[in-house]
């Protein structure tokens, strides 16, 4: 028997697809922020955050087996011990997320509820200028977790000699657990169809 790393199937097609929406919802919508020329594209990606977030929520409990939250959410203490491994230059290996990438995905969505909804209600003109720092407050939070978290995937890609980002595109990584069987690429292929007619509804009316 071989103890050399093998290519194992972790990430399922419809966590890829989120993941990249996700990136071009909220980068989309960050920089159309202050624009008003191009508010309706704002608004736009900013429900279309709000739907992918929703979509996470479901398939963090009955999805993939990695997908699951249940699967990568720890507590205080992994989440110190995978930094001090680190910090030591021998990291854990974690085939799904690790315990520090699990800290942001939480606060990722934890902080797009917020600002989809402080949207939401700003745009509906609900709340005045409290509503509105909330939701400019939320969106800057958003943005440093953001940065940490590319940070985060930089370093452990060095220090596992493993190109995170590309794991994140193919779905493959190196170890020796037992990986996904089913990609779902139907269901993957029905997300990227549905937020591709939500934007054609959007847009077909526009001015």
């Amino acid at each position: 028997m071989t103890t050399d790393p093998q290519k194992v199937l972790v990430w399922d097609a419809p966590v890829r697809v989120f993941h990249w929406l996700m990136v071009l919802s909220f980068a989309g919508a960050y920089l159309t922020a202050e624009s008003e020329r191009w508010r309706l594209v704002h608004v736009t990606l900013g429900y279309t955050l709000g739907g992918l977030v929703g979509f996470r929520l479901i398939w963090g409990c009955v999805g993939t087996r990695y997908a699951r939250f249940a699967s990568f959410v720890r507590g205080p203490a992994a989440v110190m011990r995978y930094l001090r491994s680190l910090l030591n230059g021998t990291p854990e290996h974690h085939l799904g997320h690790n315990p520090a990438g699990a800290v942001a995905i939480v606060l990722l969505l934890l902080a797009s509820i917020v600002i989809v909804g402080t949207g939401w209600a700003s745009y509906n003109s609900m709340g005045g200028s409290l509503i509105a720092e909330l939701h400019e407050g939320a969106s800057a939070f958003m943005l440093a977790v953001v940065l940490v978290h590319v940070a985060g995937v930089i370093v452990a890609s060095k220090l596992h000699r493993e190109n995170l980002v590309r794991a994140m595109v193919t779905g493959n990584r190196q170890g020796h657990e037992q990986g996904i069987n089913k990609t779902w690429r139907v269901l993957a292929l029905v997300m990227g169809l549905a937020v591709l007619g939500f934007w054609w509804l959007q847009w077909r009316g526009a001015p």
